[in-house]
């Protein structure tokens, strides 16, 4: 998986869900996004799926496929990398 592709997606979440007191270095690969994470809740969720298609051009279409995206940064970065190359 690409870091900048990660790098890329944590200054869009910061920036993009107003994430304040917070960097990118400071949120980890693995971190549960979600929950004790970084602590989303489920309207950021909503706000993710149309950030992730406006700057990745990725499409989550259902929870099914967004569920196990959401998890983690490595976990999206792998799902955007998986839609790109399909």
């Amino acid at each position: 998986m690409s870091a900048e592709l990660k790098q890329k997606l944590k200054q869009v979440l910061i920036a993009e869900l107003n994430l304040e007191d917070i960097t990118p270095e400071e949120i980890a690969d693995d971190a549960p996004l979600f929950g004790d994470g970084l602590g989303l809740d489920s309207l950021d969720a909503v706000e993710l799926v149309v950030l992730i298609q406006k700057h990745f051009g990725v499409e989550i279409k259902d929870m099914e496929e967004g569920r196990p995206a959401l998890q983690s940064i490595n976990s999206l970065a792998a799902f955007i990398e998986a839609k790109h190359s399909q």
